[in-house]
């Protein structure tokens, strides 16, 4: 595969690495990491001042009608700073909406989603407990969890929409490891839900997979870039840090796994616009690849400031604990690679 952006594609990367990098500053992200983990004003200006909240959506649903290679270059931009943002939940709602919501649903909730005025939040492992027409069971970790207003609860079988102010919706907020992206357990008992179906649950996996992969690969390029600053600026023994040959051996590796993430990003977001065959082979690898250099990037960084890079001042434990996080949600790394191998070998694997 051949890629390249379009001008318009430039544009809108641009666009959103400026609008970041000025607005989801360390300070602002610190002071959100003292509360509820959620900026709220960041998130109001990129959804409704910045229009970028619908940038996959349709149009006559409150959306720019782009794909998801936009998508996840504004994920890449957003991954980058450490933006304390629910980015992969307001994907895989507004993806599972799409593939199996009603046409009342969709425009009851997807232009309000895209305005930014529901925050969404999905869990891709709802344990369902009983049977009937009211749903009762337990989310575990849902991202965003304890400020959603709409969750998205994925079963084996099924996908159910149930707003959070719901009766019989119980809310257990903790402190996680992670500050920029809390988590929550969602607990239900008989309560009254909207069920989308089956293939709800995989076209919201696939988005949020995709999301995850390319807020690593932001996360891990501004890890990359920020140590290499660094490295120049340091010195020892009366030379730059980056001279010596171990640093630059370490930073070489990085540099290596980052543009294979890169082009592992972008074909995962071609092939689900395209409705390739490769989709899934493609999201796997890409979620897989990309988290796992996010978190070599953020260790790297954290070992090659030295000791300022342990401290609770610097930005690398930022980066270090998001990147800890992702590798863990929506599936381990070892999970998505048995999925490559199944897709691969088939019944040999």
């Amino acid at each position: 595969m051949e890629f390249a952006f379009t001008d318009e594609q430039c544009m809108i990367a641009e666009t959103a690495r400026i609008f970041f990098a000025d607005q989801a500053t360390s300070e602002r992200t610190r002071a959100v990491m003292e509360g509820e983990g959620f900026d709220r004003v960041l998130w109001t200006s990129f959804c409704a001042e910045m229009g970028m909240g619908g940038l996959a959506l349709p149009e006559t649903l409150g959306g720019a009608g782009l794909g998801m290679v936009e998508f996840a270059a504004v994920a890449e931009a957003a991954g980058a700073q450490v933006a304390a943002l629910p980015l992969p939940g307001l994907a895989m709602v507004a993806a599972a909406l799409l593939e199996g919501g009603s046409a009342a649903l969709q425009s009851e909730y997807l232009p309000r989603i895209a305005a930014g005025e529901l925050v969404a939040a999905c869990s891709a492992d709802f344990v369902r407990e009983g049977v009937g027409d009211r749903l009762s069971g337990t989310a575990r970790f849902v991202a965003y969890g304890g400020v959603a207003d709409l969750f998205l609860l994925c079963g084996e079988t099924c996908a159910w929409l149930v707003p959070a102010d719901a009766k019989g919706v119980a809310i257990e907020k903790f402190v996680t490891m992670d500050q920029t992206r809390p988590l929550a357990h969602v607990v239900l008992s008989d309560v009254e839900a909207i069920s989308l179906g089956d293939a709800t649950g995989i076209a919201a996996a696939r988005a949020g997979w995709l999301c995850l992969a390319a807020e690593a690969l932001g996360g891990a390029q501004a890890a990359i870039d920020r140590t290499v600053a660094y490295a120049l600026e340091r010195k020892q023994f009366g030379r730059a840090i980056g001279s010596f040959q171990a640093y630059k051996h370490r930073l070489a590796d990085r540099v290596v796994d980052l543009e294979q993430a890169r082009s592992a990003v972008y074909w995962a977001a071609c092939a689900l616009d395209e409705g390739s065959d490769e989709a899934d082979l493609a999201l796997h690898a890409a979620k897989s690849f990309a988290a796992d250099t996010f978190f070599r990037c953020a260790a790297d960084m954290v070992q090659l400031h030295g000791g300022i890079g342990f401290t609770w001042e610097h930005d690398a434990h930022l980066f270090l604990k998001r990147a800890r996080g992702t590798q863990s949600a929506l599936g381990s790394g070892d999970w998505h690679r048995e999925q490559v191998a199944a897709l691969m070998l088939g019944e040999a694997a």
